[in-house]
Parts: structure tokens; C-alpha cells; sequence
């Protein structure tokens, strides 16, 4: 357990740390993406959207997996979304609003590469969002599939935290503040709509990818979905000593291999040790 939590905040840490390196600027693009020349090869014919969790940004959420997909010829593009254009927090805003851009973001990217459809991988609140933009917004005949990294497709407890604001006062002071956790919250009327007639979406292949480690949204099974065209990976299923929480997965070679394989064709086995190569 100690060594658990050790991990996880020295993975917290290092995401945390770009903030205030400059590094994850509002504004700032990660590396690799929001190249607006960039075109999709004949391997790579579908360029990869990145969408960010609550209170990040694009920097912030992606100093790993941008790059990476970039080295390995993808089309990589990365938006902020549901905040104050230029404020470092991110992903407070109503969902649904957060949605409407992500969708305009979308047609710009097929705009500028040509390309009939996206893959959009997200994490968080940003791996939760746009099944929104997929079963309301139009977005599925735009995407071929989402992966969605720790996403709160059912919400969360928060360990319990979302119980205790309530019996002290604090929750509706927060989702005043924050439109996002409020609706992220399990129960919420927002999930529940986003939720019912199913949780697949025709033609979308969806794929979850959790950490039994989570403790942002907890429990951890509350990512998953079901229904035809999902599937659902436990990180520790494949790695069983994998000790991700909520924000080492964005950082975490072994989620940067499945994610991957979830966008092509898998290469076999991951070595755990080295699971890219």
C-alpha cells in the first residue's frame, strides 16, 4: 500500500510540475501535437484527438502520450475545453458545452487533414465526454473509435468524499464552481440521460481502460461499459504489478502500449518491463 500511494504521488508530482516549468501552459500545445500541415499516411489514416480530464489541460495531460503516438507517425491533435480560454484549469465547464467544442474541434482537424474520421482518446472526464458529442452531437459518423483512459462513464464517489461534502454543505458550493464534478458524480441526472438506451454507440468501437488503483473515480469499475462495440480492459490484467492510480496512467508506458494496439492492430504480448519496445 505505502508503495502504492508512493507511485502515485511521485506520478502526480511529475504532472504537476510541468505547471510550474512552463511546460503546461494553457495555451501551450504538448509536444507533438496541433502540427495543422501534418497528413494522415496510408498506415495512419486517421488522425488521434486527445481530450484532457478536469482541472488539466492538453500540456498538462499529455506530456507522454502526444509525443509518443507522434514518434510513431500519427496525426496528433490536443484541445482545452470547458474553461476560460487562456486559464491553466480546464474541464469545469458543463459537459454538454465541453461536447459542442470537442465537436468543433473535430470538424476543424477532418478539415485541415482531409480525413473521413477520428480516433479519440481521452482521459477522465475526457474519456467520459464525448460519448456526449457521439450520441447527441453527431459525433459518430466523425469517429471510429474512442478509448477512454480511468473515464467516469458512471461517476464516482470520490471514496466516499462526494457523501461527507454532502452531510458538511460543500457539494453545491463545488458544483457551483464546477459545473463538470457535479455532473460527474454518480447518479447525477446528467449520467443518467448520457447512460440510458445503452451505453454503446452504432459504428464506434469503444474501449475502457481502468487501474484497479484509482481513487479519483472510485470504484474503479465505474468506468466501465457495456453493450456492443465496448470493450473493457483492467490495467492490472495485463500487468499485475502495475501500480497506476488516476493520473500515473497518463504517463504509464504500459496504458501508452494499449492505447496503441487499441488503435491498430495489436503486436502481440506486452512485456510488462518493456512494454514499448
Amino acid at each position: 500500500m505505502r508503495l502504492r500511494v508512493a507511485v502515485s504521488v511521485l506520478a502526480g508530482a511529475v504532472l504537476l510540475s510541468s505547471m510550474f516549468t512552463g511546460t503546461a501552459r494553457a495555451e501551450t500545445s504538448p509536444q507533438g501535437a496541433n502540427d495543422w500541415t501534418c497528413a494522415p499516411s496510408a498506415a495512419h489514416p486517421r488522425p488521434v484527438v486527445l481530450v484532457h480530464g478536469t482541472f488539466a489541460n492538453m500540456a498538462l495531460n499529455w506530456p507522454s502520450m502526444s509525443p509518443g503516438l507522434k514518434r510513431r507517425g500519427y496525426c496528433v491533435f490536443a484541445l482545452n475545453y470547458g474553461g476560460t480560454p487562456g486559464a491553466v484549469v480546464q474541464g469545469t465547464g458543463d459537459i454538454a458545452r465541453s461536447a459542442g467544442q470537442l465537436s468543433a474541434f473535430v470538424d476543424r482537424v477532418l478539415l485541415a487533414t482531409g480525413a473521413a474520421e477520428v480516433d479519440i482518446v481521452g482521459h477522465s472526464q475526457g474519456g467520459m465526454m464525448p460519448r456526449y458529442y457521439l450520441k447527441f452531437l453527431g459525433g459518430a459518423a466523425k469517429v471510429r473509435k474512442l478509448i477512454g483512459i480511468t473515464p467516469s462513464n458512471h461517476g464516482t464517489s470520490l471514496s466516499g468524499l462526494v457523501a461527507l461534502g454532502d452531510l458538511l454543505g460543500l457539494t453545491g458550493p463545488v458544483v457551483a464552481a464546477c459545473p463538470a464534478c457535479g455532473q460527474q458524480i454518480a447518479g447525477s441526472d446528467f449520467l443518467t440521460a448520457l447512460n440510458s438506451g445503452g451505453e454503446g454507440v452504432a459504428g464506434v468501437a469503444q474501449t475502457v481502460i481502468a487501474t484497479r488503483y484509482d481513487e479519483v473515480v472510485t470504484p474503479y469499475t465505474s468506468s466501465f461499459l457495456s453493450g456492443a462495440g465496448v470493450k473493457n480492459i483492467l490495467l492490472q490484467s495485463v500487468c499485475p504489478l502495475d501500480l497506476s492510480a488516476h493520473l500515473g496512467v497518463t504517463i504509464d508506458p504500459v496504458v501508452q502500449r494499449l492505447v496503441l494496439d487499441e488503435l491498430d492492430a495489436p503486436r502481440g504480448a506486452i512485456n510488462c518491463l518493456f512494454p514499448l519496445g
